[in-house]
């Protein structure tokens, strides 16, 4: 947990809603991050603003920077992250908008064109390390029955998904819904023959429509999958790999277990539960996730090179949505 520069009034202050502040920051900093916190409890990395216009190079820059030893600032603020406390700084100054500032969607969508990969994974295990490392199955003991993400990104995921997957009713045809939950932004009536959820509450698998069977195991513990080589035709996860602990582990069994050619669809938004999602996420913007994303693929080999889509809806006014997708390699 890194370490906390206030007082112990204003850390008693900053537990009740589990803000807490690093690096030598005013105590007015401190007030206003505290403000955003509450009006802002799921937002992690966001990158709406000024800062959204960061480009591609400079992302692969700093994936180049991390693999030479170098860190990008930790947590300013835990929770909303780097991004947004520079986001708030621009903001200050004479960025016109809060929400509805231009984001570049070409920057997501082209961070991860002809991209020149380090030889060796640049992250650390300290990148994945989280605020809350309590045991997965006590955070997600309760069922959730609520949604992520907002209306409008549901329906791009859900369109999406109608422009990608095999039609269905495809015969031979095998789904893996990844950090499954009770619903899973299928098309509406979309059916196969074996449509598998894997997440960590069996309430909310129980719940969900679209699967045909579930299967309850937590990946940051055991990230081994229970199922045969070369048995997925698509594997999905849904705002959800901003809490693997054990990314290319969980990224070679995706490998193994699809078939050649097989697609996987990593789809992500900046809502998170932040104190479960990893340390190297928060601290960062949504075009900076789709290299971490893409990163994963790679490094774990035997993956056609990844690609990037912004699927957002509405920039600015809804909340945004990404998708990092690639297939695995016919002679993998």
């Amino acid at each position: 947990m890194p370490h906390v520069h206030a007082t112990v009034t204003q850390a008693a202050a900053y537990k009740s809603t589990n803000l807490y502040i690093h690096d030598d920051m005013t105590s007015k900093m401190a007030i206003i991050g505290l403000q955003l916190q509450q009006r802002l409890p799921v937002l992690a990395g966001v990158s709406y603003s000024c800062l959204t216009s960061a480009t591609a190079v400079n992302s692969v820059s700093r994936l180049k920077k991390w693999n030479n030893g170098g860190r990008l600032p930790r947590r300013l603020v835990l929770g909303l992250g780097a991004s947004f406390w520079a986001q708030y700084m621009n903001m200050a100054g004479n960025c016109k908008s809060f929400i509805a500032s231009a984001r570049q969607k070409g920057a997501v969508e082209q961070v991860l064109q002809n991209v020149e990969w380090p030889e060796q994974f640049p992250f650390k295990d300290e990148d994945f390390q989280r605020f809350d490392e309590s045991p997965d199955s006590l955070f997600y003991e309760a069922p959730r029955f609520v949604t992520h993400i907002d209306d409008p990104a549901i329906a791009a995921l859900t369109k999406y998904y109608s422009e990608v997957f095999p039609p269905s009713n495809t015969p031979g045809v095998s789904i893996l819904d990844m950090c499954s939950s009770w619903v899973s932004h299928f098309p509406k009536g979309y059916k196969q023959e074996r449509v598998v959820g894997m997440g960590m509450n069996e309430e909310e698998l129980k719940r969900n429509p679209v699967l045909t069977e579930y299967v309850v195991q937590d990946l940051n513990l055991n990230p081994n999958f229970p199922f045969e080589d070369n048995s997925f035709d698509v594997i999905t996860n849904v705002v959800s790999v901003d809490y693997l602990t054990k990314p290319l582990d969980v990224f070679k069994e995706m490998r193994r277990i699809l078939k050649p050619g097989g697609l996987a669809i990593m789809s992500f938004s900046n809502r998170c539960f932040w104190t479960k999602a990893i340390s190297v996420w928060t601290s960062t913007g949504d075009t900076d996730h789709a290299v971490i994303v893409g990163s994963y693929f790679h490094y774990a080999g035997g993956f056609e090179p990844p690609q990037a889509v912004d699927i957002s809806p509405n920039p600015g006014r809804s909340d945004p949505m990404y998708i990092v997708y690639s297939r695995k390699l016919s002679s993998a």
